[in-house]
């Protein structure tokens, strides 16, 4: 039936799935939550393969309508010092006659993403809540941000649901903020959202915190929940087209002439006009060679050029292995749902984390056979991932007892009894301190 668009749906998890309990009591499973909340995958026939699914995302569709309020904060980080921005989903502003319901024509700020304000200073200054909404934190993909088309079609019943408290979290130098280093981000640039969970957890000391990220988002969001372990402070998280094992993902990109021609060259334009916004900042703050920044062609020459220099990666290989967040799903230790399309030519499928996912009974890996790269276009221009998003994250914040998630219900023995080594999922060649 897939030629109709009716994709197959998979789930991988261990043989002995996370033990829950829901509201009323009643136990259950992490993998029974996630089978009764992923719905069943009716994708557009005319877009019937992985491609199809990813290109039509260049059609730049106007997707819903989501307003923010835009907050800017230092790095505490010792090592990346620089700024970073934080949008907040809020109320649309009053219309004429003074309702928040419908589309309301904005006065534009060239300066920031459609539908997007600066908080005022008074605004700043009243943030703090003792209320107990759920918080979710949400990580875009590649040089994306709040304004993305894919992240506000996965957020939006949340936010018309009107019981969520939501932020996204922008990489620097992304959705029109400007970096004050010469520090942009990377695949496991996790001390940004570190930073932003104490600062929610501080200010927003009852709120329960859950996470959803995007593509490279996806696969920093893991590298930071496995980072933080049984210490992590998320109930739940969604992580959707996580390339999971960026060096098997470069390599399959680079093997056909669609995926270095086309997506390769595409992500590689995208890095080159993020350089360009900010090039008065790098010439500034940091003694890269612009010439060569600009010229860049390809995601893995700009990674040559620019993740190599400044992170001291002796080759975008080293980087790619040393960042992917594969390994880090042995550290997951909260329920961790992750949503990949098997088809997809940018996440490619040999990087999927089936064996790692089947020893973790806190990740379910649930696979659909079509989707392509953060696509899931369904008939009448829908998108599919934001059910499951909406589901799963709902019953994760409403229907299950928070209390019931136990982090240190199951910790994986990888050795025997007489092994004297420790695996570590997490350990890193590039040495980052954690703290800030």
């Amino acid at each position: 039936m897939e030629w109709l668009g009716h994709a197959k749906v998979e789930f991988t998890t261990a043989p002995k799935s996370l033990a829950l309990r829901d509201s009323s009591g009643a136990a259950t499973t992490l993998l029974d939550v996630c089978r009764e909340t992923v719905p069943p995958c009716r994708l557009n026939p005319l877009l019937f393969n992985g491609h199809m699914q990813t290109v039509w995302t260049a059609t730049k569709p106007h997707g819903p309508a989501v307003h923010y309020k835009r907050r800017v904060f230092e790095s505490e980080h010792a090592r990346f010092k620089g700024s970073f921005a934080v949008d907040f989903v809020t109320n649309p502003p009053p219309s004429a006659d003074g309702s928040t319901d419908g589309d309301v024509v904005d006065v534009v700020d060239e300066s920031l993403p459609l539908r997007t304000t600066y908080f005022s200073k008074d605004e700043l200054a009243d943030m703090a809540s003792d209320d107990a909404r759920p918080m979710l934190v949400v990580l875009h993909g590649l040089t994306g941000g709040s304004h993305e088309v894919y992240l506000r079609h996965a957020i939006e019943a949340l936010v018309e649901d009107r019981k969520w408290e939501i932020c996204v979290v922008n990489s620097r130098g992304c959705a029109k903020s400007k970096i004050t280093s010469g520090l942009f981000y990377n695949a496991r640039a996790t001390w940004d959202t570190r930073q932003m969970v104490k600062w929610l957890r501080k200010t927003f000391p009852n709120r329960p915190l859950f996470g959803l990220g995007f593509s490279l988002g996806a696969n920093i969001l893991t590298n930071y929940i496995g980072e933080e372990g049984s210490d992590c402070q998320f109930k739940a998280a969604v992580v959707i087209s996580n390339p999971w094992n960026l060096d098997v993902s470069n390599k399959a990109l680079r093997s056909t002439w669609i995926g270095h021609e086309v997506y390769l060259k595409t992500l590689g334009t995208s890095l080159r006009i993020l350089v360009n916004n900010n090039k008065e900042e790098l010439k500034k703050y940091s003694d890269l060679s612009l010439s060569d920044l600009t010229k860049v062609k390809y995601l893995y020459e700009f990674d040559r050029a620019y993740q190599c220099p400044t992170w001291g990666y002796p080759t975008e290989d080293a980087y790619y292995r040393d960042a992917s967040s594969v390994d880090s799903v042995l550290a997951v230790r909260i329920p961790l749902l992750g949503l990949n399309a098997v088809d997809d030519p940018i996440a490619s499928y040999l990087g999927l984390p089936y064996t790692e996912a089947a020893q973790n009974p806190y990740t379910v890996l649930c696979t659909t056979s079509l989707g392509g790269h953060l696509g899931w276009f369904e008939p009448g221009g829908g998108r599919w991932h934001g059910k499951p998003v909406y589901n799963f994250l709902s019953r994760m914040a409403f229907g299950i007892d928070h209390g019931s998630i136990d982090p240190h219900a199951s910790k994986p023995v990888y050795g025997t009894t007489s092994s004297a080594s420790d695996y570590n999922p997490t350990r890193r060649k590039l040495d980052v301190e954690r703290e800030v």
